[in-house]
């Protein structure tokens, strides 16, 4: 063991010590986001709303959590991830289990917006800090670690929200308040967990040794941004082409991610299945997810491959969504169903390598911010228009197919952009390296 090299010692130490905790905070933060997706089944019914007023108060959450989500990432630099993480968490636990209140659309949609600024930050915040602690080289295995949470959340939280509406009635609640009421336990809960477990920056890491802390720096000095946290670093990189053109990107990215989430317990139960079937059944694309986001992230960090590992699944995820609008047979449906999600759910992590290695040196957490935002709003243009399109036509094949386009649209663009980078590239982690020292970066400090 003390022959053990240095920086590989600190990294399974980090591993082991930060991946599960954000883990599950991100499984919690993506049950609450999305849950709403299982409520709908009885929630629209027992307050009179359509399908256009439940894809605005799925997508409205969006319009706080990207306003805000520049500025937090920002006072993640100045106050420290621990407590801010913490802070957040409280904020979008309580917001939550606020959902008990919804009465109608006006309620609805105050309540998610209180929800979508209580998680603005979280998960860009999360990219960037990982960003402060693991080498390059590794960073797409992590992050696949970290985002896995997100198909996680729904293998688990599909069934689980399927047997607690089963409460409809008791104690005078609806089975979506019991729902919304017991999984908003989990974050405040934990709250102090993270407080007491995350450090701000490496050189905190008391745990560390001090061979361990110096070979991280030496590995970080290579391969981390500069980030400014000034007023003058975010106005650049919000108006920089290149992270306007990835946010365009993510827009078309997560648009899949998202209306997967929020609108398949809807579509399984079409199948003529009771909720607690739904549950179960509308687990399985995200259990295939989950499988595709570790394998594929590990394939691309052995490999040293980027580009493709990016497009590829994202070309099986527009063509399976797009695929399980043209059949009615179940089955096909749900095989279509969990190509896309395992497409779609594969591509994230890699996608999450390309700030760091595009984006110039200065302002990374702002740009991870900026493209986290602009992709992020899709979450509202595509749920109002899937609902609109499903009250006008009865069907939720119109939506999907938009939603499949943007995904291609998003899938041209990354050629573009993505033609002559090393990070496309076999070799790619020596070539940035060689790049970065010779602009002798500083060590990002996270305050």
């Amino acid at each position: 063991m003390h022959d053990e090299n240095p920086l590989a010692s600190a990294s399974r130490k980090i591993n082991r010590r930060y991946i599960p905790l954000l883990f599950a905070c991100f499984v919690i933060a993506w049950l609450d986001r999305v849950n709403i997706g299982f409520a709908a089944l009885t929630m629209s019914r027992d307050l009179g709303l359509s399908s256009t007023a439940f894809g605005i108060g799925a997508g409205i959450f969006f319009v706080t959590y990207v306003i805000l989500e520049v500025p937090a990432n920002v006072m993640l630099e100045r106050f420290g991830a621990r407590r801010w993480f913490a802070l957040l968490m409280l904020g979008w636990g309580l917001a939550s289990g606020a959902m008990i209140l919804v009465q109608g659309e006006k309620s609805l949609y105050a309540a998610r917006l209180i929800l979508g600024a209580a998680e603005a930050g979280f998960a860009p915040g999360v990219f960037y800090y990982l960003s402060l602690w693991v080498p390059a080289e590794a960073r797409g295995r992590v992050i696949a670690g970290f985002l896995v949470a997100m198909p996680v959340a729904s293998v688990i939280g599909a069934p689980l929200s399927g047997l607690l509406m089963q409460l409809d009635g008791l104690g005078g609640l609806h089975g979506w308040q019991w729902m919304f009421l017991i999984e908003t336990l989990p974050a405040l809960a934990l709250t102090p967990f993270v407080l007491r477990i995350l450090c701000d920056r490496p050189e905190q890491a008391t745990w560390l040794t001090d061979a361990e802390r110096d070979a991280l720096r030496r590995s970080l000095v290579t391969d981390a941004p500069v980030v400014s946290s000034g007023h003058a670093g975010v106005l650049s990189t919000m108006r920089n082409p290149l992270v306007l053109a990835l946010g365009v990107v993510y827009f078309g990215v997560v648009g899949l991610n998202y209306e997967l989430s929020f609108f398949l317990p809807q579509i399984v139960h079409q199948f003529g299945l009771s909720i607690v079937q739904t549950g179960f059944v509308a687990a399985i694309p995200f259990f295939a997810a989950g499988i595709g986001m570790i394998w594929w992230g590990r394939r691309s960090d052995r490999l040293g491959e980027r580009r493709f590992h990016l497009v590829i699944p994202l070309i099986l995820a527009v063509a399976g969504l797009a695929g399980s609008t043209v059949t009615d047979l179940p089955v096909l449906r749900l095989v279509l169903l969990c190509a896309a999600a395992f497409g779609v759910f594969s591509s994230l992590p890699i996608f999450w390598t390309l700030p760091a290695a595009l984006f110039p040196l200065s302002g990374v957490a702002a740009g991870i911010a900026v493209v986290n935002s602009v992709g992020s709003l899709s979450g509202l243009v595509d749920s109002y228009a899937i609902g609109a399109i499903k009250d006008a036509t009865g069907s939720f094949v119109g939506g999907m197919q938009l939603v499949a386009g943007f995904g291609a649209i998003a899938i041209c663009i990354l050629f573009l952009i993505t033609r002559h980078t090393a990070w496309a590239a076999k070799g790619n982690t020596q070539t940035k390296r060689a790049t970065r020292s010779e602009a002798a970066p500083e060590i990002p400090t996270g305050r």
